[in-house]
């Protein structure tokens, strides 16, 4: 598959869908407390979703039974959802979503991992270096540079908290298809494979571990968890490339905090 150079009126399409997956996590995070089941956050994200006029790009993707990933403590990505996983005080969850807008067929993908009640001092140190990779990466995003730059930061910032990251996945391409041109290594030297061009679209997606690197995938073939089962996390955002730089396309209250309510509010 060739890399898409999108133009500038599908770039405003991207756009257009990214904002409305930010509006599903906003709504969706006053949900998620004690108590809750995965599959009822599941149901409510695909209500979200409907009603931006999208449909969940998840759910029958290659089988996937839910509208969204969602991924508890040591499950690190493609977490299904269950009416008895039962979110309990102190969890971390990782809330993968997608959606493909009704009117233009252009799509978004974005994760966020959430804090369920009181969490430990560890899970949160966990959630501030994935952030910490995402947009300390985003700061070096142009065109020009290599997809594995992004790896390199990643695997700096990993280093600095002692963490380690999945080397089996990583990022990719995004537009009217989930899963585009370039694959975006999680970890590695930069300085390398596809460069960068103003107009593309990129899903980045940091993914960390608390512990070693090692991952297992469970007999559903989807759950992928930590081998030594201590936490996980996953960020992520759809982002497009522009004339010097990139923007955030899935932006939601906690992408404005982030970036200190300036550029996107």
């Amino acid at each position: 598959m060739a890399i898409k150079i999108k133009t500038d009126a599908e770039i405003l399409m991207l756009k257009k869908v990214g904002l409305k997956l930010g509006r599903v996590f906003d709504k969706l995070k006053g949900h998620i407390v004690p108590g809750v089941s995965t599959k009822y956050l599941d149901c409510l994200a695909k209500k979200y979703i409907l009603e931006e006029n999208c449909k969940p790009s998840f759910l029958g993707y290659e089988g996937f039974p839910g509208s969204i990933c969602a991924s508890v403590n040591d499950t690190l990505i493609h977490g299904i959802p269950s009416e008895d996983i039962i979110l309990a005080d102190g969890d971390i969850i990782s809330i993968d979503m997608g959606n493909i807008d009704n009117e233009t067929g252009f799509q978004g993908d974005a994760c966020r991992t959430f804090t369920v009640g009181n969490v430990s001092s560890e899970a949160k140190r966990l959630i501030e270096c994935t952030e910490r990779c995402f947009y300390e990466a985003m700061k070096i995003i142009k065109p020009g540079i290599h997809v594995t730059d992004i790896s390199e930061v990643f695997t700096k910032i990993a280093k600095e908290y002692n963490y380690s990251l999945v080397e089996e996945f990583g990022g990719h391409g995004i537009g009217r298809e989930m899963h585009e041109d370039p694959m975006i290594p999680n970890c590695g030297k930069g300085n390398h494979g596809p460069i960068l061009r103003k107009n593309m679209a990129i899903a980045v997606e940091p993914m960390v571990l608390q512990g070693k690197r090692y991952i297992t995938c469970s007999d559903d073939g989807w759950t992928i968890k930590s081998c030594d089962h201590k936490l996980t996390c996953h960020y992520e955002n759809t982002l497009v490339i522009t004339e010097n730089g990139c923007e955030i396309t899935t932006v939601d209250s906690s992408v404005i905090s982030y970036l200190g309510g300036n550029k996107y509010e």
